[in-house]
C-alpha cells in the first residue's frame, strides 16, 4: 500500500534489485509545478515574501486570490490588489536575486499569472473567474504532464470551481487531470472540498495533505516553540537578519509594530515591534522546496513543510501523538483539528504532546529560518557577499534493498559547497519515518562516509530511512540533505 501511494506522490521512484546499486533520484530535471491560492490574510503576506524568495525553486503556474471562512469581500478583505506591491518589490530586488539564480521568474511573469479568483463570499464557487479560469487552463495544458501542486492558503473555492469546470465541459479529461494534481491545503478553510471535491473527484484518489502542523508557526508561535529555537522569531533576529537593510521586498514583511498593533486577531504571539507575526501558510510550499529530504515522494516521509500520515483513501493529516484517537470523518480545520483544540481547551498542561505534535515542523525551525536569512541577503548582496546551499551528493545509491547482516555503506564525498566553505556531516536515523520499528548504530556518523548493520531483526518489506545532513560554515548557517532508504529483503 505504502508503495503505491509513493508512486502517486513521486515522479520518479528508483529502487534497487541488488544490495547497493539503484538509480540516482537526487536530481531530477522537472522541477516542483506549483500554483498558489490565497485569502490575503496578513500571514499570508507573510508568507509571501518567503513565498517569493524561493520562486527560482520552482515551475510557478499561478498566484491567485481566492476567500476563506475568514475573509472575503466585505468582511475583514486586504483588497483586491493585496498582492500588487509584493509583485512590484520583487521588481525592485530581481536583478540581484538573479545574481544568485538564473531561475527565478521575470517580475513581468509573475504579474501574468496573479489573477482574482472567486472572492465573493465564504465558499463561493458558483463564478467563473479569472483566477479559476486559469487553474482550468493549467490543468488542461497537455505539454506539461509533471505533478502539481494545487495549494489553499485559505480557502479551497476556486480550486473547487476550476474543478467543476472541467467537470462540466471536459468530463472526459477528469482522470488525466486528476492524475497529475496533488493538494496541500492548510487546513479546509470553507466547505468546498468537502461537499463538491471529494465527492466528485474522490474517485481518483488525488493525494491531499491538509495540515494543522502550520498553527507552530502561526499566531502562538510563542506557546509553541521550543526554547532552543524560540530566537529566530524574535525581534533580536527578524531585524537585523530579514526586516532591516535587506530591501524593499523584506521591508514589507508584516512582522509585529508593537503593541497596539490591530488587526482583528486576538494575537497569540507577543506582539512586541518587530517579533514574527505568523506564517501559517508557508508550509504548504516549504513542502516543495527541494533539500533533499525527499518528502515530495510521499508525506509520511517528513521534510521542512512537516510530516504527515495517511489515515484514509487519498487523505494525509497530522500524526496525532495519543492512543486510540479517532480522525474526523468530514473537514480538517479550526473546529476538529487535534493542535488548534489543544492550544484552545488544554494549553498549557500535556505540554509533551503538543511537542509531539508540532514537532515534525519545529524540529527545522533554526535550519529554515537560516535559509530564509540567506534569501534575504540575495536581495542585496553579492553573489561572493552571500551564502548559498550545499550541494549534497552521494556517491552510493538512494534506495537500497539489502537483507539483515548486511553491512550498508555510504559515502558523501560528491558533496561540493558553491562558496568553497568547510561542511560539517551527520547521518542519522529518520525513526518516524521508518517502517523497521528499531534503532540502528551508525558508525562514523559525523564523516563523509559512514556504514551501518542492517539489524538481524528486521522484517521483509520494512524500511529504514538514513539522512545525510550537510551544514556549511557560512553565515548563516545553511543545511541541505540526501536521504538513503533501505527496503529489506529475506
Amino acid at each position: 500500500m505504502k508503495t503505491l501511494v509513493i508512486l502517486l506522490f513521486s515522479t520518479v521512484v528508483a529502487c534497487s534489485n541488488q544490495n547497493t546499486q539503484s538509480e540516482d533520484v537526487s536530481s531530477t530535471a522537472v522541477k516542483p509545478r506549483v500554483i498558489v491560492t490565497s485569502d490575503g490574510e496578513i500571514d499570508d503576506e507573510c508568507s509571501m515574501v518567503r513565498f517569493l524568495l524561493y520562486t527560482n525553486e520552482w515551475d510557478v503556474e499561478g498566484i491567485i486570490t481566492s476567500s476563506s471562512q475568514y475573509h472575503w469581500h466585505g468582511h475583514r478583505w486586504a483588497g483586491d490588489d493585496w498582492l500588487d506591491p509584493y509583485l512590484d518589490a520583487y521588481a525592485d530586488v530581481y536583478p540581484n536575486l538573479i545574481k544568485h539564480s538564473n531561475d527565478y521568474p521575470t517580475p513581468d511573469y509573475l504579474k501574468s499569472i496573479a489573477l482574482i479568483g472567486n472572492v465573493e463570499d465564504e465558499g463561493e464557487m458558483d463564478s467563473i473567474t479569472p483566477g479559476s479560469q486559469h487553474i482550468v487552463k493549467v490543468l488542461l495544458d497537455e505539454s506539461k504532464n509533471a505533478p502539481i501542486w494545487l495549494q489553499a492558503w485559505g480557502g479551497t473555492n476556486t480550486i473547487a470551481r476550476a474543478l467543476k469546470t472541467i467537470e462540466q465541459e471536459h468530463p472526459e479529461k477528469m482522470k488525466q487531470v486528476a492524475g497529475k494534481l496533488r493538494f496541500f491545503f492548510i487546513w479546509e478553510q470553507d466547505s468546498t472540498y468537502q461537499e463538491y471535491i471529494r465527492p466528485n473527484w474522490g474517485k481518483f484518489n488525488i493525494p491531499t495533505i491538509i495540515s494543522d502542523q502550520f498553527w507552530s508557526i502561526a499566531y502562538q508561535w510563542d506557546k509553541i516553540m521550543q526554547n532552543d529555537k524560540i530566537d529566530y522569531f524574535t525581534a533580536g533576529w527578524m531585524k537585523p537578519n530579514i526586516l532591516e537593510d535587506h530591501g524593499p521586498l523584506c521591508s514589507l514583511y508584516q512582522a509585529y509594530e508593537g503593541s497596539e498593533d490591530k488587526e482583528g486577531w486576538k494575537a497569540g504571539g507577543p506582539n512586541q515591534q518587530g517579533n514574527f507575526r505568523s506564517e501559517g501558510d508557508s508550509p504548504a510550499f516549504i513542502h516543495t522546496i527541494p533539500t533533499g529530504l525527499r518528502n515530495l515522494e510521499s508525506p509520511d516521509y517528513g521534510g521542512w513543510g512537516g510530516r504527515y500520515i495517511n489515515v484514509r483513501e487519498n487523505t494525509w493529516l497530522d500524526p496525532v501523538p495519543e492512543t486510540n484517537y479517532t480522525y474526523p470523518a468530514g473537514r480538517w480545520y479550526t473546529a476538529t483539528a487535534w493542535g488548534r483544540n489543544y492550544m484552545k481547551n488544554t494549553y498549557p498542561d500535556k505540554q509533551d504532546l503538543m511537542n509531539a505534535y508540532f514537532n515534525p515542523i519545529t524540529r527545522w525551525t533554526d535550519v529554515l529560518q537560516n535559509d530564509f536569512a540567506a534569501r534575504a541577503d540575495w536581495c542585496v548582496k553579492t553573489f561572493e557577499e552571500a551564502n548559498h546551499a550545499p550541494v549534497v551528493k552521494l556517491d552510493n545509491a538512494l534506495d537500497i534493498i539489502s537483507e539483515p547482516g548486511s553491512i550498508i555503506q555510504m559515502s558523501a564525498k560528491g558533496t561540493t559547497d558553491p562558496d568553497g566553505d568547510e561542511l560539517t556531516f551527520l547521518w542519522w536515523q529518520y525513526e518516524e519515518a521508518d517502517t523497521y520499528q528499531g534503532n540502528v548504530v551508525i558508525e562514523n556518523s559525523s564523516a563523509r562516509e559512514a556504514l551501518f548493520t542492517v539489524p538481524a531483526d528486521a522484517k521483509k518489506g520494512e524500511t529504514i530511512h538514513i539522512v545525510c545532513e550537510v551544514k556549511d560554515d557560512g553565515s548563516p548557517q545553511l543545511t541541505r540533505y540526501q536521504r538513503v532508504i533501505i527496503t529489506i529483503k529475506l
